[in-house]
């Protein structure tokens, strides 16, 4: 999983594990029957399909607009700040929606809460150095190597899960996150013998693992605030990020790049950031379905696999030619996220059946 990607990918995984139920998103049992096994099948086919389609479109568009020779636009951070205003945009309205009924009508009402804002800021500060981070990464490195550059996640999560959180990782688990790391500087390696590695963006990469993890952690702090709303948050979270992009993008110069820019009154270019600010927008939508029809492991387990799918479609778009060692690396770190899954999910499975664990120390253990 990109978990770009994300970019909103683990705050709705947040949500699913622990909130109030996501109104956009099926209703879980109900009282009817079960579909038939073969509806059941396609539905879920259909839904991880959707998935892998909305999460790779997502990075080859964010990597067009953040590093295409024909659209030479070097504003990295406007491009993350109009995915941000389009993403409140987008809650807004469907929170607007809501008093017309289906398919809108369990949504919570909007409204900007300056008390609010403030106490989801440090989450936004975070936020905004997932994304940005991300997108930056993106910008300095081929899509290719784009899954092992920002792999280090899981083991950030294990790293942060001991220091902040006390929980202690089995050695199973270790192993993996061991064999995530051998595979990223296996990649690392690799890009700098084909002469194609940027320090820039190992380190942009390095830097989103680490806010992917944080934001994990700050949202579970901030979403009492909002009510365990999903959909508040969200909200909160990307006006407080477009307040906080100006000045930035004034720091940078970002604003005087835009002014000399020769496409900023072209339809095409708008309409690319458009789309690409929707599919950001759906991403968190789509691994919501996909958990809700599969489960927390499944999904992991898809993310695994569209990384795998994205990096040999990107080998291929862009016509490079990898070495056994590249594909090595890409190997080790597909395969070590997903024995890390595969492990985590065992335990947690074992921890849930056993009558003697108590409840809380069942929720620790699925952070």
């Amino acid at each position: 999983m990109s978990r770009a990607q994300l970019t909103r990918t683990g705050i709705l995984r947040m949500a699913l594990g622990g909130g109030g139920a996501d109104p956009l998103l099926p209703a879980e049992g109900g009282g009817g029957r079960r579909a038939p096994f073969l509806l059941r099948a396609l539905r879920i086919a259909v839904v991880v399909c959707l998935y892998w389609f909305t999460s790779i479109a997502m990075v080859f568009l964010n990597k067009y607009l953040l590093d295409s020779p024909s659209l030479r636009l070097d504003a990295p951070l406007f491009v993350t700040f109009f995915q941000c205003a389009l993403t409140a945009a987008l809650c807004l309205g469907l929170s607007l929606g809501a008093a017309c009924g289906p398919p809108c009508a369990g949504l919570p009402t909007l409204r900007l809460d300056p008390k609010v804002s403030r106490s989801v800021l440090p989450l936004s500060a975070v936020f905004i150095g997932m994304v940005t981070s991300n997108n930056l990464c993106l910008k300095h490195v081929g899509v290719a190597f784009y899954n092992v550059g920002r792999s280090l996640t899981t083991v950030f999560n294990v790293l942060l899960s001991y220091l902040l959180l006390k929980q202690t990782t089995s050695l199973y688990a270790l192993l993996a996150c061991g064999v995530i790391i051998g595979g990223f500087w296996l990649g690392v390696d690799q890009e700098g013998a084909e002469g194609t590695l940027s320090w820039t963006g190992i380190f942009f990469g390095i830097l989103a693992s680490l806010c992917v993890s944080l934001n994990a952690i700050y949202t579970k702090k901030v979403l009492p605030v909002v009510d365990g709303s999903i959909w508040r948050l969200t909200f909160y979270n990307n006006v407080n990020a477009c307040v906080l992009f100006f000045p930035l993008m004034m720091l940078l110069g970002e604003f005087r790049t835009l002014y000399h820019f020769d496409k900023l009154g072209s339809p095409s270019f708008w309409g690319m950031m458009t789309l690409g600010g929707v599919f950001g927008f759906a991403i968190g939508y789509v691994t919501g379905l996909q958990i809700k029809f599969t489960s927390p492991l499944t999904h992991n387990v898809s993310g695994t696999a569209k990384a795998c799918a994205q990096t040999v479609l990107a080998v291929i778009y862009f016509e490079e030619t990898k070495s056994f060692l590249w594909w090595t690396s890409n190997l080790m770190v597909l395969g070590g996220s997903f024995a890390y899954t595969w492990v985590k999910g065992l335990e947690m499975r074992k921890v849930q059946e056993d009558p003697n664990v108590k409840s809380g120390e069942r929720n620790e253990t699925g952070v």
